[in-house]
């Protein structure tokens, strides 16, 4: 049952077994095909703590009790996709491959009484033109590159994940920042070679304001740095795709500039899936300098400019039994080296462990069930941990 999930993740296809489902609704319009595709996912979320909230850690993602003690949580809430709108439209003019997609995100719930605070996300609106002669030019937002191929491949996709919390958020974490740093909605001119019998190539021009020193502390030194604006930041890829999965690298470089500290971000990752019958294997490594951890560029140096390397990765597994139901189990860890002058409190290390089921109820309709558990550690000895169980349906179209 392989099928596709289309623009309802990004603007390329994601191939994700028997719990995927065909992309869109087609609409020949003219000259142009419309495609309007997207999904709607709910799940009900039952959260355990296990540490007090004085329990500093920061950068850390794994939760803590509330203020009064209170040890467990319930949410409903989107998973790591939101759900999603999305309108492509594809022609061929002048001997081009012209398109263009716009989509939006709507929340499913609300934590205040009228429930209708939440604010929709815009994540795509870009065009691209091209010919398979020579490859395809994008201009405009979409997910980024660098840390792209590490969230598409991640079965939490069609789940949660790590980050669970309070109804009216608009999406968890999946394994941000417990294997991999998010790529991010980026701003981009990107060109990509065409297809050399299973061979491409991306490189890109992106947006610069994407490095941030978020949760600037003065415990940890963080100032909230922002990127060089006369440099564009700059990402590629090399994938290679065979029949049964593919392998690839990519990589990222960003300059960071705040009056007179001024740095370098810069990461690499590598990485792979492959599938054979109804087993499904995927395997990620990335490393950073002044790239931080979780969004690219967080806790990536101190006030001073001196940076601090980050790795990690995350290893999973996948089965499809006969029901056509696809079990699943993850780890991933996302770890950050300190400087003398950090405080024990700094983020040592964010690690997540998830088991989930996956059952297309219908072709376009999954259910799913999860569990997952998230410790992080400070380099001291402060530790949280946390766990939840995740239970929904997403619905693609």
């Amino acid at each position: 049952m392989n099928k596709k999930i289309a623009a309802a993740v990004s603007s390329a296809a994601l191939v994700l077994g028997s719990t995927a489902a065909n992309a869109g609704i087609v609409i020949p319009a003219g000259e142009w095909t419309l495609d309007v595709n997207g999904n709607v996912n709910v799940y009900a979320t039952f959260m355990n703590f296990d540490d007090p909230s004085t329990t500093t850690v920061t950068g850390g993602l794994a939760g803590a009790e509330d203020g009064t003690g209170e040890s467990s949580n319930q949410s409903i809430n989107t998973g790591l996709l939101p759900a999603w709108l999305g309108f492509t439209g594809t022609t061929r003019q002048n001997d081009l491959d012209v398109s263009f997609t716009i989509s939006m995100q709507p929340s499913v719930s609300g934590n205040v009484t009228t429930g209708d605070q939440s604010t929709t996300l815009w994540r795509q609106a870009f065009l691209t033109f091209g010919d398979k002669s020579w490859g395809s030019v994008k201009m405009g937002k979409d997910l980024g590159i660098f840390g792209g191929q590490a969230i598409l491949n991640d079965m939490t996709l069609l789940g949660v994940g790590a980050a669970y919390g309070n109804s009216g958020t608009a999406t968890t974490l999946g394994g941000i920042g417990t294997g991999y740093i998010y790529p991010a909605w980026k701003g981009q001119v990107a060109y990509t070679t065409p297809n050399f019998n299973g061979f491409t190539a991306t490189i890109a021009v992106t947006n610069p304001n994407q490095v941030s020193g978020n949760g600037a502390t003065s415990s940890t030194g963080d100032a909230g740095l922002t990127n060089y604006q006369d440099r564009f930041g700059l990402e590629g890829q090399l994938q290679y795709a065979f029949d049964s999965g593919k392998v690839w690298v990519s990589g990222a470089s960003y300059k960071v500039s705040d009056n007179s500290v001024e740095y370098d971000a810069e990461a690499i990752d590598v990485g792979a899936n492959i599938n054979f019958g109804n087993i499904g294997l995927t395997a990620y490594y990335y490393s950073g300098d002044g790239a931080g951890t979780t969004t690219f560029g967080f806790l990536g140096a101190n006030s001073s400019g001196v940076t601090r390397e980050s790795d990690g990765g995350y290893l999973q597994a996948t089965y499809v039994i006969p029901s056509g139901t696809k079990l699943g189990v993850a780890y991933g860890v996302s770890s950050l080296d300190s400087l003398s002058s950090d405080t024990t409190t700094l983020l040592d290390e964010n690690k997540r462990w998830t088991v989930g089921a996956y059952h297309p109820l219908t072709k376009h309709l999954n259910l799913v069930a999860e569990y997952n558990s998230v410790e992080s550690s400070a380099q001291g000895t402060n530790e949280r941990e946390s766990n939840a169980l995740s239970l929904g349906a997403i619905l693609f179209f």
